[in-house]
């Protein structure tokens, strides 16, 4: 059986690819995977000269250790050649689409529903092309629908509610394009959410050097820390890897284990690299040992923790710490400017809300605020030194910052 991912990029070669393979591994199951970029061809052009095998190398405190992974089938290049990766998804043999496209690729306004202004939404219903990855999915989704086959598809990206945002985008494309699958989402298509976690840096050429030194394939090399977790709502519409011999956890509920990363880790993560590139560090580890960088890093996790369900604050100190040793790990070399990037998606996600709790209970958050002033002082800093600000919203954001906006009016105006 096969799975269908779209984006194909370092996280998912780390994360889902490292899953299945290790669970064919560990069974006598055997699922490949078609990868899809989705806009540059030169990782497809890398791994093809290897069998689209490829080297991980994972770390932690201790050290570092190195895996091949050989679960890739083939790796298509969607804005070359759409009707490859829609027949891919159509294909009988699929019986799962994944998705990494990172936030930005969903083309959602600040509500969640589909931002039907989007260029490349505009242009798929207009024009006819298969720019945005909702419509290339509607699309296939529709040549699939013929024959009612069954399909599940999961978001694996830092979106709440990931899945279920993916389906209403997709619902709502192809209403717009008249496909009339409503029928066939309802019938016979699974959207389950996910949580995924794993801290993955950008490949450098220290890591390039030493997977050069093994026998392991070495293009297109990955690292990643030892600390993995995906939790998958258990609602599948067909067949699935024995995902749980690997590690992967089956629930009911997949929130309160989403809302606790976005929360505790991947806002503080953002502070960590705000503020680490202004006080002139290059690695989340610098950073981390910076005290003052840590002091409201720890506040951050503190003032999330406040907001959590229940059963997602039960071992919330415990889970605070692990997140601390994570970003401590030297061997990782995680770059904060990796993590800088499409901050006006990222923030309403990760830190308004958390804001918008603590006020609801009377309670200020002072940690989530040096957050934004850190963004906008990021910012300020860019377009002084004249970056790039690596943001779908970037030529508003230098507007606004020009305007001598703070960081939350920014947030507002671009809902």
């Amino acid at each position: 059986m096969r799975i269908v991912h779209l984006g194909l990029g370092n996280f998912f070669r780390a994360h889902q690819a490292w899953y299945t393979d290790r669970a064919n591994r560990e069974s006598s199951q055997h699922w490949s995977i078609t990868g899809v970029c989705m806009r540059r061809p030169l990782l497809r052009d890398m791994l093809v000269q290897q069998d689209c095998a490829y080297t991980l190398e994972i770390s932690d405190v201790g050290g570092r250790q190195m895996h091949k992974i050989e679960v890739l089938d083939s790796v298509l290049v969607a804005a070359e050649e759409p009707q490859k990766v829609i027949s891919a998804i159509a294909d009988e043999n699929t019986a799962i689409v994944t998705l990494t496209v990172t936030e930005k690729g969903y083309d959602l306004k600040a509500d969640g529903r589909l931002n039907r202004e989007s260029a490349n939404i505009r242009s798929d219903l207009e024009q006819g092309t298969h720019r945005s990855m909702v419509g290339l999915l509607a699309t296939a989704l529709k040549a699939r629908s013929s024959r009612n086959a069954p399909l599940t598809i999961m978001s694996c990206d830092n979106l709440p509610r990931n899945s279920r945002q993916l389906r209403q985008a997709v619902l709502e494309f192809s209403e717009l394009a008249g496909m009339g699958i409503a029928d066939y989402l309802d019938r016979f298509v699974s959207f389950p959410c996910t949580m995924v976690d794993r801290i993955t840096p950008a490949t450098d050429a220290a890591l390039e050097a030493r997977v050069a030194e093994t026998t392991l394939p070495p293009r297109a090399p990955v690292s990643a820390e030892m600390f993995t977790d995906w939790i998958i709502e258990d609602d599948f519409s067909g067949p699935r890897p024995k995902w749980e011999l690997a590690g992967v956890s089956f629930v009911d509920d997949v929130a309160p284990f989403e809302l606790r990363k976005l929360r505790m880790l991947n806002g503080p993560h953002s502070y960590v690299a705000y503020a680490g590139i202004l006080a002139g560090y290059a690695y989340v580890h610098e950073a981390i040992a910076d005290p003052v960088i840590r002091r409201v890093t720890e506040l951050i996790m503190d003032e999330a923790m406040a907001t959590l369900p229940p059963r997602s604050r039960n071992d919330g100190a415990a889970h605070k710490a692990s997140l601390l040793r994570r970003f401590e790990n030297p061997f990782l070399h995680h770059g904060l400017r990796q993590i800088t990037n499409d901050g006006s998606v990222k923030l309403p996600l990760r830190v308004l809300p958390v804001i918008e709790a603590r006020a609801a209970m009377g309670l200020p958050s002072p940690g989530c605020e040096a957050l934004l002033a850190a963004w906008q002082r990021f910012l300020e800093a860019e377009i002084e030194c004249g970056r790039d600000l690596h943001d779908p919203s970037a030529t508003e954001l230098r507007l606004f910052i020009q305007q001598g906006a703070d960081a939350a009016s920014i947030l507002e105006a671009l809902k």
